[in-house]
């Protein structure tokens, strides 16, 4: 009995508890009274208890915390799918294994999307072919970039710029070949065109003084001169299987106070290995080599090469030194090749070697453009080239611009433009033609039904005579545009004066 009595007059804890907490709820309820004064009597009813934010009653009446993250977007429902897991542990061990090939096409796009422009050659090279990851590398290291000139792939841009780069800055006797030699293996496939528009020669170091031969002021010593050879691109080109076009310029960019005859230099070693190189390359469709002083002889050296070449279509001596004897060589590789375009722009041809290219031209059935602008012709060499003109079935674009032709020139192409159809455009500006040279051209303009661009600037031919044979290409063009499938080509207007022509 005495254990029972004992059980029931022990509280139990949570008995304790509610009777306290009752007990606080009035003694805080009889303070507000007694702090605002005599109160109306009202019931003594406590209200339930409200759960508050971040608590939670359990059965048995305790509480229970609920967890709050730190951070508000976390959450059980986004874990990273196995497979993205997957795809973020290759993007970053991408360079020590490189695993491309063996993924689903969505996977290996999502690689490719997340993958750094700044990984080795030697890991991207051969194994990613994907034009956007080469799109990034490319507008990541050049501002500007005309995909457009690299046959619209981005990564033969990035090749053929690379290599480039590295040829322009390539110092003979300091840089390594092997930084370019070993570039080989990963762009051999993929470069088709190189355009080098700077050579840099071997540094020049100052000479060591020699103790007992220097007199006080050391004006008597004789110092060797360094050697001025460029990088030999044989072993470079030998190795290109794919390269169509080489466009070079040996000269330095750039030089400022540094400026010396010398780095403009394109020696004989450089020639003669050159024309080895442009003759082993047989896969070569156009060679370009502007402005690198380059004179009869070395213009004999590269042409002599040049003969019965397989593939060469274009050839570009323009701004440099190549006198009559050049064009004589010149001459005698239109009867030795498949040459389209000639462009020798710009040098000291005259009537001599005018008369030699006019002489093979007149046989000549592969010829499309003949561009001897700036050089001084005179009447003598442009009359040749006008009777060569009238048995030649071939050239569509004659340029003679700036050459001293005067009247009897502009004479004969007058007869020249009654019986030739396969002309489309000639330039003589900048001559001598005069009033009644613009009247016979007019002349002849009458008869023609093909010519389309007829360049008389500066040319002192009259204005109204200038009208007449714009209206006659006007005719002319209209005329052509019926006849071709893409009418569009002839939209865009053209005077007499005709477009200016690019400086070639």
């Amino acid at each position: 009995m005495q254990s029972m009595q004992a059980t029931v007059a022990t509280p139990t804890s949570s008995a304790l508890s509610q009777f306290s907490t009752s007990t606080q709820d009035k003694s805080s309820t009889a303070g507000q009274t007694s702090s605002t004064g005599p109160q109306p009597s009202r019931p003594s009813i406590i209200p339930p208890r409200s759960k508050s934010k971040g608590w939670s009653t359990g059965a048995s009446g305790g509480r229970m915390r609920r967890i709050i993250a730190e951070d508000p977007e976390w959450s059980l429902a986004i874990v990273p799918l196995l497979t993205e897991l997957c795809i973020q542990h290759i993007v970053k061990n991408f360079q020590n294994n490189p695993i491309l090939k063996q993924l689903l096409p969505e996977h290996k796009q999502k690689v490719l999307d997340h993958l750094s422009p700044d990984l080795p050659l030697a890991v991207t090279a051969n194994l990613i072919d994907d034009e956007s990851y080469w799109r990034r590398c490319c507008t990541q290291r050049w501002p500007v970039c005309h995909v457009a000139k690299h046959g619209g792939s981005w990564k033969r841009m990035f090749f053929e710029r690379h290599l480039e780069n590295l040829l322009k800055h390539f110092i003979p006797s300091t840089t390594d070949p092997a930084l370019i030699l070993d570039l080989l293996p990963l762009c051999r496939n993929y470069v088709r065109r190189l355009r080098v528009d700077q050579f840099l020669p071997p540094m020049k170091l100052p000479p060591r003084p020699r103790s007992g031969e220097l007199s006080d002021s050391g004006s008597e010593a004789e110092v060797e001169e360094p050697a001025t050879d460029h990088y030999q691109l044989e072993d470079l080109v030998a190795g290109l299987s794919h390269l169509e076009e080489l466009d070079l310029v040996y000269g330095v960019k750039d030089c400022g106070m540094n400026f010396e005859w010398n780095l403009f230099l394109f020696t004989y070693r450089d020639c003669h290995s050159l024309a080895a190189t442009i003759k082993a390359c047989h896969t070569l469709k156009i060679f370009r080599l502007t402005r690198s002083k380059v004179d009869d002889d070395k213009a004999r050296i590269l042409i002599r090469s040049l003969l019965d070449h397989p593939a060469l279509e274009e050839l570009d001596l323009s701004h440099n030194l190549v006198g009559d004897r050049g064009a004589r060589a010149a001459a005698k590789l239109l009867s030795h090749s498949r040459l389209r375009v000639l462009n020798l722009a710009n040098n000291q041809v005259r009537a001599l070697g005018a008369q030699s290219l006019a002489h093979a031209l007149a046989h000549n059935t592969n010829l499309i453009s003949l561009n001897l602008r700036l050089n001084c012709i005179e009447d003598e060499g442009g009359q040749a080239l006008a009777h060569a003109l009238q048995t030649n079935r071939c050239l569509t674009t004659l340029h003679l611009g700036g050459n001293e032709l005067s009247e009897p020139t502009a004479t004969l192409l007058s007869q020249v433009l009654a019986v030739n159809t396969t002309l489309t455009s000639i330039n003589l500006s900048c001559n001598h033609i005069g009033l009644d040279g613009g009247k016979q051209l007019l002349e002849g303009m009458s008869d023609n039904r093909t010519l389309l661009e007829f360049d008389l600037r500066l040319s002192d031919v009259a204005q109204e005579s200038e009208y007449l044979i714009g209206q006659a290409l006007c005719a002319n063009r209209e005329a052509a545009r019926q006849r071709a499938p893409n009418p569009s080509c002839f939209m865009s207007p053209i005077t007499a004066k005709g477009p200016e022509n690019p400086a070639g």
